[in-house]
């Protein structure tokens, strides 16, 4: 099975449909992304370039299987994502006004990286950012 994002205004995913890998076989009998966003224009009534296709084993920009020369555009796509055309991935939402998008995984950062490890103590505590301070605090769970 084939997935495709139908993008709307603002680049943003309104839908996510799945397609029989057949609906994709150009005339040489190969799957061509092209051939399955004609199929999705004929059938849905949305404009072929608006069909963008996605991998459901993709996340972070690395591929379930541990072979990431199949990961396919940053993330599986899902509603509400936005597709960056210029850069050819799909990212989520940014969760904070100061979090800058890292490219080669479609993930959001913090601007100062990831929380520090929290060791033996990650069973009772965690990090949650603090937009106001632009620092991880350390919550008890």
């Amino acid at each position: 099975m084939a997935h495709f994002a139908k993008i709307g205004m603002s680049s943003k995913v309104i839908q996510v449909l799945t397609l029989d890998n057949k609906d994709m076989l150009n005339a040489d009998g190969t799957e061509d992304e092209s051939v399955g966003q004609y199929y999705l224009e004929r059938h849905n009534n949305w404009p072929a370039q608006m069909w963008i296709q996605t991998s459901y084993n993709t996340s972070g920009g690395k591929h379930s299987s541990g072979d990431d020369s199949k990961a396919l555009r940053g993330n599986y796509a899902g509603i509400g994502y936005t597709w960056d055309e210029d850069n050819n991935i799909f990212y989520a939402k940014k969760p904070h006004a100061s979090w800058i998008l890292d490219i080669p995984t479609a993930t959001w950062k913090s601007p100062i990286g990831d929380p520090p490890d929290l060791g033996a103590e990650k069973e009772t505590h965690r990090y949650e950012w603090n937009e106001d301070t632009g620092a991880w605090d350390k919550i008890a769970r």
